[in-house]
């Protein structure tokens, strides 16, 4: 088996956590995980996909957060990490998104 990129994130409340990338097909298949039957991303389904399958430390479920703004957070920065799409966000915001 490959050994897959990790990283590691610290929240702004200064929570640590290890995300690892699962590998390109399975970041597909938690895409296609999360939708429902019309093809809207679930919160819920993307979450839980994400931390069984990215968020390799502290091992949690959605019912360990107390904070939704710590669970949105962490959630987004580990799609984020494993989508390639890390540093675009803030380049758009500072207009150096070329």
């Amino acid at each position: 088996m490959p050994n897959f990129k990790q990283k590691e994130y610290i929240s702004t409340s200064g929570a640590v956590y290890t995300f690892q990338h699962p590998g390109v097909r399975t970041v597909s298949k938690i895409n296609d995980g999360a939708k429902n039957k019309h093809g809207i991303v679930s919160e819920e389904r993307l979450s839980e996909e994400i931390l069984k399958h990215v968020i390799v430390q502290p091992k949690m479920n959605i019912d360990d957060f107390t904070d939704y703004k710590e669970y949105s957070e962490i959630i987004n920065a580990a799609y984020t990490f494993i989508t390639g799409m890390e540093g675009e966000q803030s380049d758009l915001q500072s207009g150096s998104g070329e």
